[in-house]
């Protein structure tokens, strides 16, 4: 193996396409979720009971699964920066446009619009970089993905949070200004994704020549190692065990993420209701800043020691009993501070489970199946959050919600110890002193 090409090309590339990326998500994750904190002063305003603003928060869960599967697709064929560049437009005239909602009935259809827009954007993203990045180096370059997403919380709930307090502005309501101001960004980004993205290695001239050269020789051998030669169509993606085995553990993942994530402001609130909603919001912040250093250490980790099996059971499995624990702890603070873990936990195993999946997984088949995963996944998001919210409503607490959840994340772990099992090897990189300083950077 040609390490000077392996260790300059990895570098550029990281510069390059890493940062973008995280932007990309961090302005996606944004627009998916600030409903949460908007959710502080809209419930009031638009007369929003919890199964309500369950049902909103849901339902951009129905569009998102409908069309996730035809916009990877389409990716594949299409390429990255006409469609991701696409995606990103009409999703953010929509999220600007929730600002402009009278009615719960007009919230929901906005939330719908808004999953149709988004649909592939992440499951299209994670293909794009199993285009780019070897077998050897996925994780890492997924934590960086997922980072962008936690960092869309560490950021965007306290800025979301300040939004708020435009309040009246131009007589305008914050959360208003929330979703105008959080959704023209996307339009933006969109259109310099498109001159931005490359759609593939051959396409990279800000590579030089040789790296160039390399990454494509290094990618066409992987594919080929895959796939054996044979063409893998879509329609595989739909009869392989493997892929819906998958599908599963990440549904049960998906109950913390999402269930926590779309309801934490909330939760938070509960306790400290007498912290203005700034502080809710910062407070709510901070599961996702531990997130973003356990994904890429776990990411990191995993890679160095070409492990997965560990790396995508055990964090599960130690969150869902964190956040037993914190439903039954009476110290707030201690309650709160494994709360934190619970999420930053569940939120590490994200880049060893897509470098699990797309080690073995190619070409269209592969791109279904990512979206096909994640649109399984995304199930959670549509069921959950209305029984979450009923629950709160009839029991005057989410204590139930969140033993559901506890249980979905310890199963999740131990499905997760048996997938992350090599199916195929990794390609084994010999780590010299020269790899060990790039991967320190």
């Amino acid at each position: 193996m040609d390490l000077n090409a392996y260790s300059s090309t990895l570098k550029r590339m990281n510069r390059r396409i890493i940062p973008f990326i995280m932007l990309l998500y961090l302005i996606a994750y944004i627009d998916r979720s600030n409903i949460s904190v908007a959710a502080l002063q809209m419930n009031a305003d638009l007369a929003l009971t919890a199964e309500m603003y369950g049902i909103a928060a849901g339902i951009f869960y129905i569009s998102y699964i409908i069309f996730e599967i035809p916009s990877n697709i389409l990716l594949s064929r299409i390429g990255a920066k006409i469609w991701i560049a696409r995606i990103m437009v009409t999703w953010g005239v929509i999220a600007a446009g929730m600002s402009l909602v009278q009615t719960p009935m007009q919230l929901y259809v906005m939330r719908f619009l808004l999953g149709v827009a988004e649909a592939g954007f992440t499951p299209g993203i994670i293909y794009y970089l199993s285009c780019w990045y070897p077998r050897s180096d996925r994780a890492r370059a997924m934590s960086m993905f997922y980072i962008g997403a936690a960092l869309a919380s560490v950021i965007g709930l306290p800025l979301s949070g300040s939004i708020l307090n435009m309040h009246g502005f131009f007589g305008i309501e914050g959360w208003r200004w929330l979703f105008l101001l959080e959704g023209i960004p996307a339009v933006l980004l969109g259109v310099v994704t498109y001159f931005y993205l490359d759609d593939a290695p051959q396409q990279a001239k800000w590579l030089e020549p040789q790296q160039r050269q390399w990454l494509v020789n290094k990618m066409s051998e992987e594919r080929a190692d895959i796939s054996g030669g044979q063409h893998q169509g879509w329609s595989q993606a739909l009869t392989n065990k493997r892929v819906w085995a998958l599908s599963f553990m990440w549904l049960l993942q998906a109950f913390g993420t999402i269930g926590i994530t779309l309801f934490l402001p909330l939760i938070v609130k509960g306790v400290v209701a007498e912290k203005s909603n700034l502080i809710v919001s910062i407070l709510s912040a901070v599961p996702f800043l531990f997130a973003c250093i356990f994904m890429y250490a776990n990411g990191r980790h995993s890679d160095l020691t070409r492990e997965r099996a560990l790396h995508l059971g055990i964090p599960l499995i130690i969150a869902g009993l964190l956040l037993f624990a914190a439903i039954y702890c009476q110290n707030l603070t201690l309650a709160y501070a494994m709360l934190v873990l619970t999420v930053a936990l569940n939120w590490s195993i994200t880049p060893i489970f897509w470098a699990v999946t797309t080690e073995s997984l190619i070409g269209v088949a592969g791109a279904a199946s990512i979206a096909l995963i994640n649109a399984v996944a995304n199930i959670a998001g549509l069921a959950f959050p209305p029984i979450m919210g009923r629950i709160k409503d009839v029991t005057g607490s989410y204590d139930i919600a969140l033993m559901a959840i506890a249980a979905a994340l310890v199963i999740g772990g131990i499905i997760g110890l048996r997938l992350g099992r090599p199916q195929t090897s990794m390609t084994q990189a010999p780590v010299s002193s020269g790899q060990q300083e790039h991967h320190n950077g």
